[in-house]
Formats: C-alpha cells, structure tokens, sequence
C-alpha cells in the first residue's frame, strides 16, 4: 500500500465540451496527460471513472481503474460522494493510502513543481489540505450576500469603498492539485475545512478546460512547452 496516491476523477459526460477527457491534445487524449504526470511524481494513481474509452484503455502499471457508478456520474453529482466511493473501495482492498493527491484532468498545464510544491507544504504538517490556487481580481471584495433587502459584505465593509489599487490580493482555487488525507476525509465527508494551505500557479498554467477554446488554447501553451524543451 502506497503512502501517497494520485486521485484521478474522470466522467465520462461534459455539457461545456462532450467526451473533453478522451479528446487528443498535443498528441493525446487530455486525460492521460494527467496519467503520465501523475505516474511520473507519484507512481501509483487510481481513477474513478464511467468512461468506457478510459475502461478499457491500457494504462501503465501501477495505475489502477474503479469503474463509477451511473448515479455518481451526473452532471450536478458532488466531488464527495465520487471520493466517499473510490475510498470506500480502496479501504476494502485495504489499499487506502495515508495521504490523496487530487489531480484533476482538466487541467494539463498543471507542472510537476506544483504537485511537489503542494506536497512539501502539505508534509510540515500545518494544514489539513493543501490546494493550489491562482490570482483574481480583488474587486470581488467589494461584493455581498443579498438577504432580501439587506447586502452582507463578503469581507471587511470597508473594502466596498476602498479603491481596487488598494485592495489586498485575493487568490482563487484552480482546481489542479489538493492534498489532502483520505482517513479525515472519510470521518468527516468534506474536503472543507478552515485548514487549508496554498501553493500559486500562474494564471498561464491555470487553464481549467470546459470548452473547445480552452483546449485549443492548452494545447497551443502545451505545443510551445514541449518546442522549448526539445530546444
């Protein structure tokens, strides 16, 4: 049994990009560069997935598939009962590994320093989990709950009427990396918690597909990575 596992969710459905994790970028299809990256710093991965193409395709040792079933693949099915599932599985197989990362195929650009970067935080034993995040705009600062005719600031009241220049940074997820421990995800149910540590990703690597145009534009940045390399 591994101490460190790669997560891998893949649905077979997409209502922004059909089929999007069997669709070939930069020479193959867009979940096996998250396979071939996750075996490359991991070593071990297992994907949940109802994806016929992925169930059937040859993966590399060490990469192991449970199939998922129908009602956990819906459009609007949660991330938790998907991880509820696959641990479920793993612990009956008495395979369940002492710490998840979470890597989620959609996005490609994602570098290996990452994956490290999250892990190392991760390994200090500070945060319960780890993700990684990009920039955004800090004009979201100035935003608030509507609760009938009553605004609630997000934050401090004074940032609906502070300048943006001199709002702090703010920082969203970006969906690429979390590490996280499959035992405290099972006794709670949740990746929330009010524990978290980050690592930031440029917003160049942050592409997150859903559509034809986000992958044609990670397929361009992916292209022009591997012609640096090569040169």
């Amino acid at each position: 049994m591994p101490d460190i596992m790669a997560i891998l969710p893949l649905r077979a459905g997409s209502k922004g990009l059909p089929g999007k994790n069997l669709r070939p970028i930069a020479g193959k299809p867009l979940y096996r560069h998250t396979v071939d990256q996750a075996m490359q710093v991991i070593g071990h991965c297992v994907i949940s997935t109802d994806s016929a193409g992925v169930l059937m395709a040859r993966l590399p040792k060490g990469c192991q598939l449970i199939p998922r079933p129908a009602h956990l693949a819906g459009d609007t099915t949660p991330m938790a009962p998907v991880l509820t599932h696959l641990f479920q599985q793993l612990h009956e197989q008495g395979a369940l590994p002492k710490t998840a990362v979470l890597l989620q195929a959609t996005s490609p650009l994602r570098r290996n320093q990452d994956i490290e970067n999250a892990l190392a935080l991760y390994d200090q034993g500070r945060f319960e989990l780890v993700m990684s995040v990009v920039k955004t705009d800090p004009g979201i600062l100035k935003y608030g709950f509507a609760d009938g005719d009553r605004f609630t600031p997000l934050a401090d009241p004074e940032f609906c009427f502070a300048n943006r220049q001199s709002l702090p940074g703010v920082v969203r997820p970006n969906g690429a990396v979390y590490v996280f421990s499959p035992e405290r995800f099972m006794e709670t149910g949740s990746l929330a918690t009010r524990s978290i540590g980050m690592v930031e990703m440029p917003e160049v690597h942050s592409i997150d597909i859903d559509t034809l145009a986000d992958l044609n534009a990670a397929e361009a940045l992916l292209l022009e990575r591997a012609f640096s390399m090569a040169g």
